[in-house]
């Protein structure tokens, strides 16, 4: 017998069913925040050694994007399998950790298998399970309750929901200790050196301006066709007009060419202090270059003259500069 050809509004009904019972499951998660919930933060957040995250199956896939996001906000975290720690891998753990073990059922046999060493070694347990009553929930130090009403799965089987919780459980038992540990973005930035991360919290305009022979600088009494010349080599398309005493006093761009020269066919020999742009809108060289991003597109300009506390342009920040870095 052939199968029924579904409507695209059943599929949509489907995937909006999903995202309704997965989104309760959090909403009803933040309502059950309790003690417990904060005396798991602050054990995670005083321990003297790492938080050893543990799970098996989907729970461990949780529990290992846990450990990256504790240790990339300031808690030293690894994330051991319960069966390879059976085979050797719980010689890592110290009773200087706190291990964080996920279980939905609370009953997974490799997890359990590895509860009497933890208690042997006197090291602190934090459950996030579905049951207190479980042997996990009866082991640990403290309790969280990520229990959920139901799956997403059609069949009430497939770990969606509940992983989802988890997820969000630990996110949020990370973001506690990040605070209870007094963790700033600035420690944040020394973490993630790389990537786009890194460089929105650490890089400055003065890191990606073009300077010194790639900052087009001309004397206002310079004929226009020089500061043609200037801008030709330094691929720039504006121009940095400075006074006798090197302080800016205005730009030039090629925008500003064109409608010169629209009006006015003998340009070229004028001095740029008569059609330079002045009082223009400048950066410092320690402004955070994320900053700036926006700026190109308030003002609809291409580059900014990076000047210094005197005045003196010592370099130009193109938004393709940005672009290029991911900050814009």
């Amino acid at each position: 017998m052939a199968k029924k050809i579904k409507s695209d509004s059943h599929w949509k009904s489907r995937a909006r069913r999903v995202l309704e019972i997965e989104s309760r499951a959090v909403a009803c998660l933040a309502s059950r925040v309790d003690g417990s919930f904060l005396k798991a933060a602050r054990l995670m957040a005083a321990a003297k050694g790492r938080v050893v995250v543990m799970g098996i199956g989907k729970s461990g896939l949780i529990g290992r994007k846990l450990a990256a996001t504790l240790s990339s906000t300031g808690t030293p975290s690894f994330f051991v399998h319960p069966t390879e720690g059976m085979h050797g891998d719980l010689g890592m753990l110290t009773s200087r950790d706190v291990v964080l073990a996920l279980s939905h059922s609370g009953e997974t046999e490799e997890l359990k298998n590895v509860l009497p060493f933890i208690a042997a070694r006197r090291i602190p347990l934090v459950a996030l399970t579905g049951r207190r009553d479980s042997a996990l929930g009866r082991a640990a130090a403290v309790t969280v309750d990520v229990s959920v009403e139901r799956e997403a799965c059609p069949f009430n089987i497939t770990p969606t929901a509940s992983t989802t919780v988890a997820l969000a459980a630990g996110d949020a038992l990370a973001l506690l200790i990040m605070e209870m540990r007094g963790f700033t973005a600035h420690d944040f930035a020394r973490l993630h050196p790389a990537g786009t991360l890194g460089k929105r919290l650490t890089m400055t305009v003065g890191d990606l301006m073009h300077k010194g022979s790639e900052n087009p600088v001309i004397r206002q009494d310079r004929p226009v066709r020089d500061a043609l010349e200037v801008m030709t080599r330094t691929r720039l398309g504006a121009a940095s007009v400075v006074d006798s005493r090197g302080r800016l006093a205005g730009v030039f761009t090629d925008g500003d060419l064109r409608r010169g020269l629209q009006k006015d066919p003998g340009l070229l020999s004028r001095p740029l202090g008569d059609v330079m742009t002045r009082r223009p809108r400048t950066l410092r060289p320690d402004d955070m270059a994320v900053d700036a991003a926006p700026l190109f597109r308030q003002l609809r300009i291409d580059n900014f003259p990076v000047v210094e506390k005197s005045g003196r342009p010592v370099g130009v920040l193109d938004e393709k500069d940005l672009l290029d870095e991911g900050l814009a």
